[in-house]
């Protein structure tokens, strides 16, 4: 076994594919490594890649050479959902039901269908901690806690979507939800965005105004 790369597994030596794009990488990335990407998961190397896509990865030496050691890597496989980043906060998201992900999954699955009929969300993965806003008024019976009223979130994702018509897309950008009168007397209204090529920044920003244009007093024409 050779040394410890990425995975920190042992690599071993390996033929180098008569690939002149590798020299190259290996010539931008001294000391690293460059990543072998699986095109059946991924048909643009160059976009997001999702860990699982990656089937292992060259060493390169200090002087930017390839060393003929190979690292594979043990998460290679068919890419898979991830919401840890939304599953592992610890704001109150009793409002998404009794399984956040699944509600927040759905969700992005309806806002893709809701552009093509057929769309099929094959993985999707929560990039970053979502940006959560949440609102409420003292309880009547106790003005120490408060009855939630409105809350919403802005999760930046990547995901793949699959079409009859277009094939397999891998996107990027940020989901955003927000529903208004989750306490009685009020009947709770829902309202998703689907915003490609955003950051959460930029969504996070706009939550405010959007948890608001719910009850039509800002009603823009965003999302």
């Amino acid at each position: 076994m050779g040394r410890f790369g990425l995975w920190g597994r042992g690599s071993r030596r390996r033929a180098v594919p008569n690939d002149p794009g590798l020299p190259a990488a290996a010539a931008e990335h001294p000391g690293g490594s460059v990543a072998e990407i699986d095109p059946t998961h991924v048909d643009n190397p160059n976009g997001y890649v999702p860990p699982e896509a990656i089937r292992g990865a060259w060493l390169v030496d200090e002087r930017g050479r390839l060393t003929g050691e190979y690292e594979e890597n043990p998460r290679h496989g068919m890419p898979q959902d991830d919401f840890g980043k939304l599953s592992a906060s610890d704001h109150w998201l009793g409002w998404l039901g009794d399984d956040p992900a699944a509600a927040v999954r759905a969700g992005i699955e309806e806002s893709l269908r809701a552009q093509v009929a057929d769309a099929v969300l094959e993985w999707v993965k929560i990039l970053d901690t979502p940006h959560f806003l949440t609102a409420g008024r003292p309880r009547p019976e106790d003005e120490r806690t408060l009855l939630v009223t409105r809350a919403a979130l802005a999760a930046p994702f990547a995901l793949s979507v699959r079409t009859a018509r277009h094939g397999r897309s891998v996107l990027l950008g940020v989901f955003s939800w927000a529903a208004v009168d989750l306490a009685p007397p009020g009947v709770r209204r829902d309202r998703h965005w689907f915003d490609l090529g955003v950051g959460l920044d930029w969504a996070a920003e706009r939550l405010g105004r959007r948890i608001y244009a719910i009850d039509g007093a800002d009603d823009t024409a965003e999302g």
